[in-house]
């Protein structure tokens, strides 16, 4: 195991925070993924994943120290120093970068414009050497970004160490549910075992989230690059997994252990670690569009009451939650307006007008223009 330390900008006179990350085994020539990208609680409230991270970097140094890796690995187990100091009151403010008010996980860099003119006439019919090529322009152009805050420094280091990946796991957590993933629909097919092996309750695809979050920025370029430029084989095998390990309130070494095991189980299914390869057991439910996913909303501020289980497939028309004003008395029902999982439910048990109660992964792609919230 090697262990790298990046310093990230000194917001103020006295302070310095830094990113580790610790890296397993060496990228091979072959088969998919040659280098894979595991960071945790880029949203820093979001813990589940931190333990994920500290079993696996125990896990890769002894699989490692057998020689049983076949591709280089990358673990980056605390992946927002930024939002990991941010308290307020003894409540973590985790999501959101106080200074800028910017949500940690959305406005990374997708610098597809830039390489694209600098691609053409170097990409040649040979798709293996194209992604050597894009690969060393997309990082040349995410070095060359200018840098003048804390926040951007974070997002830029990040970037560079996960953009020569075969396949990126991002690991957060919701408010409250099952495990659930994001994925490129067209990556699906390389995502599924890892859905089976987590055992999802959710798995959302989407083309683009519009956003720019940590993963879409993985992926998008290479989308772009693609269509750009279709008289070349451009590949589209840089997998970025967004994967929510159910909610805030599930730290234990027993999931953190399940999930682990399970990651391990996907790798090695992939070859990137030698072994007997695990039988995938059946996906409980079937991937579903993002597109699809239906947040329901409190029409007023109140106390909430889940009616449904979480986790449980609902029809259209059943009852989720109940929002209860104990001042006027009124108790107001929300129903799910499509059929599907019931898959996050709010992280506190009081709500004020417009917030998130409860989120509901359907097949039917509805009419909405944000793919994933603030």
């Amino acid at each position: 195991m090697r262990t790298e330390t990046h310093p990230l900008l000194s917001p103020s006179l006295g302070t310095q925070r830094s990113i580790t990350s610790f890296h397993f085994g060496a990228a091979t020539p072959g088969s998919w993924p040659r280098k894979v990208y595991i960071q945790a609680s880029l949203h820093a409230g979001e813990i589940p994943g931190m333990l994920v991270a500290h079993k696996l970097r125990q896990q890769f140094a002894a699989l490692e120290e057998q020689g049983l890796l076949q591709a280089e690995i990358v673990l980056v187990p605390v992946a927002n120093p930024i939002g990991l100091a941010q308290q307020l009151h003894y409540q973590p403010q985790g999501r959101f970068d106080l200074e800028s008010g910017e949500n940690f996980n959305r406005l990374y860099s997708e610098p597809s414009a830039r390489v694209i003119p600098q691609l053409e006439g170097r990409l040649s019919q040979d798709a293996d050497a194209n992604r050597s090529i894009i690969r060393q322009a997309l990082r040349a152009a995410i070095a060359a970004e200018p840098v003048n805050t804390e926040l951007q420094s974070l997002r830029q280091t990040l970037h560079l160490l996960a953009i020569d990946a075969d396949l990126v796991l991002d690991l957060h957590c919701d408010f409250a549910g099952p495990v659930h993933i994001y994925a490129h629909s067209e990556h699906w097919p390389l995502v599924e075992s890892l859905a089976a092996h987590l055992q999802c309750g959710a798995s959302l695809l989407a083309d683009a989230y519009g956003v720019m979050p940590f993963d879409e920025a993985i992926f998008l370029p290479w989308a772009k690059i693609r269509a750009a430029l279709p008289q070349y084989p451009v590949p589209f095998d840089s997998v970025a997994v967004t994967v929510e390990l159910r909610g805030e309130g599930d730290v234990s070494y027993a999931l953190a252990e399940q999930d682990s095991q399970a990651i391990l189980q996907y790798l090695t299914g992939c070859g990137v670690i030698r072994g007997e390869v695990a039988v995938t057991p059946a996906l409980p439910h079937p991937a579903t569009p993002l597109e699809g996913s239906e947040t329901l909303i409190a029409p007023h501020a109140g106390v909430i009451c889940m009616l449904a289980e979480l986790g449980s497939v609902v029809r259209e028309g059943d009852a989720i939650a109940d929002v209860i004003d104990p001042i006027s008395g009124t108790a107001t029902t929300l129903y799910a307006g499509t059929a599907g999982v019931f898959y996050v439910f709010a992280r506190h048990p009081y709500v004020t007008r417009g917030g998130t109660v409860a989120k509901i992964a359907g097949t039917r792609p509805l009419d909405k223009e944000n793919l994933l919230g603030a």
